[in-house]
Formats: structure tokens, C-alpha cells, sequence
């Protein structure tokens, strides 16, 4: 398919001057909160659901329609949604119960056939989904295509174009790129991007995690897939309680560096980005963008010149309101300078 009907659009990369004068280096800012989807997501699932669609096509005896279906309580499910029915599809989204009413409004506005609430997390959702959902839908006459939130190589090829645009305006590779890692599936695209254009090895790579959401952090230190007992961490989008095992191996690389950090950290980041840039982005793409405030940079990688360019890939997100920013503000902000003066001292 041409570049014209792709679910997803070339980003800006800006560098920013406010995060670079904080941070003490150049920062860059690869804005994916503006895909259609509002998130990084529009690049890994619209680019399965072309796949998907390519490889229909390939067998003209079967004539079903297709119909694309996954399961989350939010991103993956609004790219989902949005990449079929920029192409013509239908798309259905499974969603645990903890799921909010304005996230299943946004679904439903934003194209969604049918939202189904089932299981009390992300796990068995998916798991009603691949076992009753796509097989009555079968049963009924459609093709169901399973969409991955996050585990899956298609889901990663697209991810990794974000590499591609980044080679193309920044001909001078970067010295580091900070990303959030909740699946991996983000993580590994700019993996596997890096390899494609030749900085694989050159480029340092912090993956970032809230603290309750570090699956990735915690198999990294233990060397071994870890599966949390749950996520505690307000930053859902990051909530799966087992990274995809490619993320996992491509983890330990010698140019990887995992990084935690407390929620009050990734929501405090929220509300100084939306004043520094007027972005408005939820606490999962806040924890990356954290890094940019108060000497963290220094205090994960040590000192960086000031000429040292990272990129932070603002991830967006949609499960975030100024309602809600401002709640976080008042449960945070004081815990939030505490840390903070930490890594000022």
C-alpha cells in the first residue's frame, strides 16, 4: 500500500529550548502524541492491521469480511479503532472492568463496532477475546483478525519507522533516546529501527517505567521474565504485568539502560510539559519526559555535554484531562519536589 493510506503520519522532531536549557544538553522532542490515535500506537497496530489486510487479500477464495479486533483499556484500542476505520474497516475492543466510562465513550466516538467489558484486568480480557469474542464472530460469518496490543513483529516494524524519520531530520545520530516501556512493543521498534539504519550499537537507549509498572526493570535485574502480581501504578497505559520476551532480550544489550521512576515523578512531568510546551500527555509519556527536569539525566547517565542530543519520544496518550491532571497535581506535587531535590543536591 502506498504511504498515502497508512494509519499513521510522519512526526515532528523539535528540539526543545526549555527542556534543553533544564536538562543542561539538547533536547529533542519526537512528537507522536500527534498521531490519529493521539500515541505511538497508530504505527505499530495500523501497521499490523495493513498486514493483516495484505495478507486477506492474498487468498481471493475467502470472501468474509474482515473485522479487527483487540483488547485494551485504552491506546491500543483507540489506534486500533482509528487505523480500521481510516481504511474501511470494522474494529471491536475488549476492556477489563477497571476501564472508565470516557474511555469507552472516546472508543465508541472514535469508530468502535462494539466496546465489551470483561475481566478485571488487560489478561483476561484478551483472553475472552481470543477465546469467545473472535470465535462467534466467525461463527456468525466474519473474518476476525486478532490485533496484539504490543507482542507482535508487525507491531514492532511499525514502531520502528519513527528511526527512519528520525535519520532522515537528524542526519547526525542521536547520543541517547529515552522511551516509556509498558509491553515493549514501542521499545523494541526503536531497537529494531536503530539496527536498520546502522546506529544500533551507537545509541544509548533508556527505557523508562513508573514505579508498579516496571516489568521490564525488574526481569532486566533478575534475569529472567518477571510477571507482576499486578500494576499499582496510575500510569495504566504501562500496565503490563509481563514484558513481551523480545523487549526482554533486546533489554540486555550493552547500550540499554532501564530507568524507574515514582508516579508523583512521571505526573509532575505532566503538568511542566504542559506549561513548558503546551502538550498535553498522559502520566505514561510523562515519565520519559522526566528525565529532561532536575539533574535526573545526570543521575541515570552521568554528565552529558551540552552539545549531547537526546531524543525523547513523547509517546502521548489519550487517558489523560485537565480534570485530571489537576487531581494529580494535588495528590503530588509535594511529593513530587521532594524527589525532585534529591537529584538536585
Amino acid at each position: 500500500m502506498s504511504d498515502n493510506s497508512r494509519p499513521w503520519i510522519v512526526t515532528p522532531l523539535l528540539e526543545s529550548g526549555v527542556l534543553s536549557k533544564a536538562a543542561g544538553c539538547r533536547i529533542f522532542l519526537k512528537l507522536e502524541n500527534l498521531q490519529p490515535s493521539s500515541s505511538f500506537k497508530s504505527r505499530g497496530i495500523g501497521n499490523m492491521v495493513l498486514t493483516s489486510i495484505d495478507q486477506h487479500k492474498q487468498d481471493p477464495s475467502d470472501q468474509r469480511p474482515l473485522h479487527f479486533y483487540t483488547s485494551s483499556g485504552g491506546n491500543a484500542g483507540l489506534a486500533c479503532v482509528t487505523a480500521a476505520k481510516s481504511l474501511g474497516y470494522k474494529a471491536s475492543v475488549v476492556v477489563p472492568t477497571s476501564t472508565d466510562e470516557w474511555t469507552v465513550d472516546k472508543l465508541y466516538a472514535s469508530g468502535a463496532s462494539e466496546v465489551i467489558i470483561h475481566g478485571d484486568s488487560w489478561f483476561y480480557a484478551d483472553e475472552y477475546l481470543r477465546k469467545t469474542v473472535i470465535p462467534k464472530a466467525e461463527e456468525c460469518g466474519e473474518k476476525g483478525i486478532y490485533i496484539h496490543p504490543f507482542d507482535h513483529p508487525a507491531v514492532w516494524a511499525g514502531a520502528s519507522t519513527m528511526i527512519d524519520e528520525l535519520k532522515e531530520h537528524m542526519p547526525e545520530k542521536p547520543d541517547v533516546i529515552i522511551c516509556s516501556v509498558g509491553g515493549g512493543g514501542l521499545f523494541s521498534g526503536i531497537m529494531q529501527g536503530l539496527d536498520r539504519v546502522g546506529w544500533g550499537e551507537d545509541v544509548q537507549v533508556l527505557p523508562v517505567e513508573t514505579l508498579g509498572a516496571d516489568s521490564l526493570a525488574q526481569s532486566v535485574a533478575k534475569g529472567e521474565l518477571v510477571t507482576l502480581p499486578g500494576i499499582t501504578s496510575v500510569a495504566t497505559s504501562l500496565g503490563a504485568i509481563r514484558v513481551a520476551e523480545h523487549a526482554f532480550k533486546e533489554a540486555q544489550r550493552p547500550n540499554v539502560k532501564t530507568v524507574v521512576l515514582d508516579d508523583a515523578e512521571a505526573c509532575a512531568a505532566c503538568w511542566r510539559f504542559l506549561d513548558d510546551e503546551r502538550y498535553l500527555v498522559e502520566p505514561a509519556c510523562g515519565v520519559s519526559v522526566a528525565l529532561a527536569y532536575d539533574g535526573r539525566l545526570k543521575h541515570y547517565l552521568g554528565k552529558l555535554s551540552p552539545d549531547a542530543k537526546v531524543v525523547i519520544i513523547v509517546c502521548g496518550g489519550s487517558k489523560i484531562s485537565l480534570e485530571l491532571l489537576n487531581k494529580y497535581k494535588q495528590k503530588y506535587q509535594e511529593p513530587s519536589e521532594a524527589l525532585a531535590a534529591k537529584y538536585r543536591s
